[in-house]
């Protein structure tokens, strides 16, 4: 029986709270191990049936609302007695972007800035390796109430695993000349990023009170969350917060070059101007939905990540290039089919004609270079070298370019993988519904939604629920024990990296790290998993060398 359930069935009192550690008091007649103090307070969380404690809703940072709207994240305020931290805090503002998404927070608000942790420590002085995840969702939603992302599984196998909230959309990531002008660090933007590395420094600073080791920090991520990890690694304002490194599908040393922030400056100008908010003053009185809403209207501009010369002293990719990155082991990958071939095709027939029209469309006079590298005889092949290239133009080449970077100028180990299974068909209740990107499922699909090609391979975000042992709480697709199996092999490398900084361990196919000037080892993930050595090397070279229209 678990010690804590023993505990329970002896019916011991203990009274004491230990100053830092797993906190025992005296409630109602019962032990009471939920407690734990923090150095802002004491806090309270609940059992799980697994006998993991679980806290949610924890502050890491002040409310960014008020003068706090687009201000690098400020100290929480320390408060007096027991807090409970037993339900999601809020999620950060966003619009219903992707219909799929599936929360359980405590609803919407500017005031977003809360983790969760679940712990299987016992005393409060075990040491334990920790996972802090990142959520995707293009920097314009996710939270990390989402069940995809839970940390119970991961805490069962010794791990404190953590998910945290950062700003989103305008409030994440707006720049503005008067917001530069009023920072002590003279940058705007990346308050998104900046939220993270808050986070990072709470863990830090906390996390042995939870049982885990604040030496042995790995961080993950997919989708923008992986845009995160990549972002964290590079930054000198976290990289030495960190022991280790995992990216799901994307990271900011991509085909596009980030933005400056004068650029950045300029959209927030513009935007500004669009909703009848000229200085910074008006933008910051005007009610968060209302920004928020302006947003979601025709023409309104994303707000990009930003070389803003102090959470990035220059771009990503120079970082990683001059090997001025955290040095830590890195395990990255991607799916094998991020994007469809109808990203290359649009709506035309998968004929080797129209796709090298395709192609031509993108490329111009060099449409050559890439057929040569994406090469498609049959209808078949069009349709692999299509899904290929579409997938390669949207995250594969970013994702690429991360590992073969760090491989070179990181130091320490790097893994990459390939993860091929495709989801199951879904189950019959859900009816009239189709796939969508964010994991779960759209209802009454639209015409355009049905219109698309279903998912042949591994479609963008399909692994999450795999990596972080979390199948059984997506209620949408009917697992096979095949998915289970690949669950428990990809979760398995996970494990092991976090605690070890090596994926390999007892039953798993071996899988070697990257050797810089040669052949890049691909853990090939499926029902069979097996070790692949990577041929599409000069795929990459190209993309690079040849840019799109």
């Amino acid at each position: 029986m678990h010690y804590l359930n023993k505990l329970w069935c002896a019916g011991l009192l203990t009274v004491t709270l230990l100053s830092t550690g797993l906190a025992q008091t005296k409630t109602t007649g019962k032990a009471a191990l939920n407690q734990v103090k923090t150095a802002n307070g004491v806090l309270e969380g609940t059992t799980e049936k697994s006998g993991i404690l679980a806290f949610k809703g924890i502050p890491f940072a002040a409310p960014p609302v008020g003068e706090f709207r687009w201000r690098e994240p400020q100290p929480v305020k320390n408060w007096s007695g027991v807090r409970p931290s037993k339900q999601f805090g809020p999620r950060a503002m966003q619009l219903p972007i992707f219909g799929d998404m599936n929360f359980r927070s405590n609803g919407v608000s500017e005031d977003c800035l809360y983790l969760n942790v679940w712990t299987p420590a016992k005393t409060g002085k075990e040491r334990l390796p920790v996972l802090v995840y990142f959520y995707g969702g293009g920097f314009v939603a996710g939270d990390g109430s989402e069940p995809r992302y839970d940390g119970e599984s991961m805490a069962q196998r010794g791990i404190v695993a953590i998910t945290v909230n950062y700003r989103l959309g305008v409030f994440g990531f707006m720049a503005h000349p008067e917001l530069t002008k009023e920072s002590p660090n003279k940058a705007s933007g990346n308050y998104g990023l900046l939220d993270q590395s808050a986070a990072l420094q709470w863990v830090k600073k906390n996390i042995a009170a939870f049982g885990g080791d604040p030496n042995k920090i790995t961080i993950a991520g997919e989708s923008a969350g992986s845009y995160s990890v990549s972002a964290q690694m590079a930054s000198p304002l976290s990289k030495n917060l960190i022991a280790g490194a995992i990216g799901e599908s994307g990271s900011l040393l991509s085909l596009r070059p980030p933005t400056t922030l004068a650029e950045a400056e300029k959209t927030g100008e513009t935007f500004g101007s669009s909703v009848g908010a000229t200085s910074l003053a008006a933008l910051r009185a005007m009610p968060a939905q209302q920004l928020l809403e302006a947003t979601g209207k025709p023409g309104v501009p994303r707000f990009p990540v930003v070389v803003d010369g102090y959470f990035f002293p220059k771009s990503p990719t120079q970082i990683f290039m001059a090997g001025e990155q955290a040095k830590v082991p890195l395990l990255a990958g991607w799916n094998s089919e991020e994007s469809g071939y109808r990203g290359i095709l649009g709506q035309e027939a998968p004929t080797p004609e129209n796709y090298a029209k395709g192609v031509q469309k993108l490329y111009g006079d060099q449409a050559n270079e890439i057929l040569k590298v994406y090469p498609a005889t049959t209808e078949e092949e069009v349709i692999q070298a299509a899904t290929a290239l579409a997938s390669d133009r949207f995250i594969g080449y970013g994702t690429w370019k991360w590992i073969d970077v760090h491989a070179q100028t990181g130091n320490k180990p790097v893994y990459r993988y390939f993860y091929l299974r495709p989801r199951p068909e879904m189950t019959p209740e859900m009816g009239n519904a189709v796939a969508g990107l964010a994991g779960g499922v759209i209802k009454n699909p639209d015409a355009a939604a049905k219109k698309a090609a279903p998912a042949r391979g591994a479609s963008h975000s399909a692994e999450i629920e795999y990596a972080m042992g979390n199948l059984a709480t997506n209620k949408v697709y009917a697992w096979q024990p095949e998915d289970y199996k690949v669950s428990e092999t990809l979760q398995s490398y996970f494990a092991d990296f976090i605690k070890t900084g090596n994926p390999n361990g007892n039953g798993l196919p071996k899988w070697p790290a990257l050797t810089s000037g040669k052949p890049a080892p691909v853990m090939y993930i499926d029902v069979n998993t097996r070790l692949e050595t990577d041929k599409t090397r000069e795929r990459y070279l190209i993309l690079e060398k040849v840019p799109a229209k």
